[in-house]
């Protein structure tokens, strides 16, 4: 019977989280939309990823935020700065009109990075910083 006091600390274990620092907002108008995946194929647009965590921050309160991981595992994490606060990514002739930034900060160049130059591994509590960027 000392088994089952186990199984359920070991339930119960807290999930493992991102501590996200962001530099750069250009403005504390609206919102910085958060994108956290473990899928490849769903980034960075994590409207494909049913598994993904999408969580908005109000500008204001976005230096510094936390996002909960479902698990340990292989992740990247895709900012936009939603300064109109309408939860998407405005474009001006296929140039974003708002800020973006990724988790490791790769290089841009046409289009959005890759999830290998964007992900880092969750084993516990990680942090990342992100640097946003403004094409317009």
């Amino acid at each position: 019977m000392a088994i089952l006091p186990l199984l359920t600390a070991a339930a119960s274990a807290p999930l493992p989280t991102v501590d996200v620092s962001v530099t750069g907002l250009r403005s504390t108008k609206g919102q910085v939309l958060v994108c956290l995946t473990a899928n490849p194929k769903a980034f960075p647009d994590c409207s494909k990823d049913k598994a993904s965590v999408r969580i908005a921050v109000k500008a204001a309160n976005a230096g510094h935020f936390k996002v909960a991981a479902p698990a340990d595992g292989t992740y990247a994490i895709a900012l936009v700065h939603d300064e109109n606060s309408n939860n998407k990514m405005d474009m001006a002739l296929f140039m974003p009109k708002e800020g973006f930034g990724f988790s490791r900060n790769p290089a841009i160049g046409m289009g959005a990075p890759k999830f290998k130059s964007a992900s880092f591994a969750v084993t516990g509590d990680t942090h990342q910083a992100i640097k946003m960027k403004y094409m317009l």
